[in-house]
């Protein structure tokens, strides 16, 4: 729960550090300084491990789709569209996720997490094409949210199998800075040589570094580690607050208004999360046993 809240304000964080810095290399060196702190304290801790070969593809493969293409779409993603959409989005994680581990991982879908997985994609759908801007540059930048949404659920299963072997602070550290690498590479390319360490105020720095540090440093250590613990359908479940967080961070810190869309939507996706993640239904079967 505590990484859901910051998650959700650093939804906002991002939003505010794309409209200052180069998106793409704001995010590599962003998820650069979080790994490299990562590591430092896994260090002190005694608790890095040298991955095998096989865990080596799976981390790569998880960078690959957790970090490189998920931060670089939400970065240029969120250049066209509001924090508040944004968050809505992402919040389809934990059903994306249950429809990947049930392709992947042969986890069970019944009839009531299909019915569930529907509506989530349902609420997603009432701010991806408005009936009026479906060809805006914001419906533009809510299908880059989209895109990176998916490549981030894909991430989950990934990190799944690889952290059955590899401890989940140390591969998370791992994918960091290879995601980083990677990203800063982009940057250069897509940014003619521009550099976010230039001209900036004590603020700007003062937002990157929280985000940097607590939100994707910390906030995904314990994350991976809570996956490790009881899977990728049943962590993922707690994306479902990150909304909530990340809509009331963008109204009270960037002014941005609460639609009725909006607040359709996160009540869509919230009770496609609770019923296509089967979390209602195990509650329900947990009540009914009790009584």
């Amino acid at each position: 729960m505590f990484v859901m809240v910051v998650w959700g304000l650093n939804v906002v964080a991002v939003k505010y550090l794309v409209e200052a810095m180069h998106p793409v290399q704001m995010q590599g060196v962003r998820i650069g300084a979080a790994g490299i702190a990562a590591l430092a304290i896994l260090y002190v801790l005694k608790e890095l491990k040298r991955p095998n070969r096989n865990e080596v593809v799976l981390i790569g493969a998880a960078a690959l789709f957790g970090q490189v293409l998920h931060h670089s779409l939400l970065a240029w993603g969120l250049l066209n569209t509001t924090a508040g959409n944004a968050s809505l989005i992402l919040g389809l994680i934990p059903v994306t996720t249950a429809v990947f581990a049930a392709v992947l991982l042969r986890e069970r879908l019944n009839l009531l997490r299909v019915f569930g997985i529907l509506i989530g994609f349902s609420g997603v759908m009432l701010i991806i094409i408005p009936s009026n801007e479906a060809l805006s540059a914001a419906a533009g930048g809510d299908l880059l949210i989209f895109l990176s949404m998916i490549s981030q659920a894909f991430s989950f299963i990934l990190i799944r199998k690889a952290s059955t072997s590899l401890p989940a602070g140390a591969m998370t550290a791992y994918m960091l800075l290879a995601g980083s690498i990677v990203l800063i590479g982009l940057s250069f390319v897509t940014g003619g040589g521009e550099t976010v360490f230039q001209g900036h105020t004590s603020t700007v720095w003062a937002v990157f570094f929280s985000s940097a540090l607590l939100a994707t440093g910390a906030g995904h250590i314990l994350f991976n580690s809570a996956i490790q613990k009881i899977g990728p359908s049943q962590t993922a479940v707690f994306n479902n607050f990150v909304p909530f967080f990340a809509l009331g961070g963008s109204w009270l810190f960037l002014g941005e208004t609460i639609t009725v869309y909006q607040a359709a939507s996160f009540m869509l996706i919230v009770i496609g999360v609770l019923l296509g993640t089967g979390y209602a239904e195990y509650q329900y079967k947990k009540y009914k046993y009790a009584n």
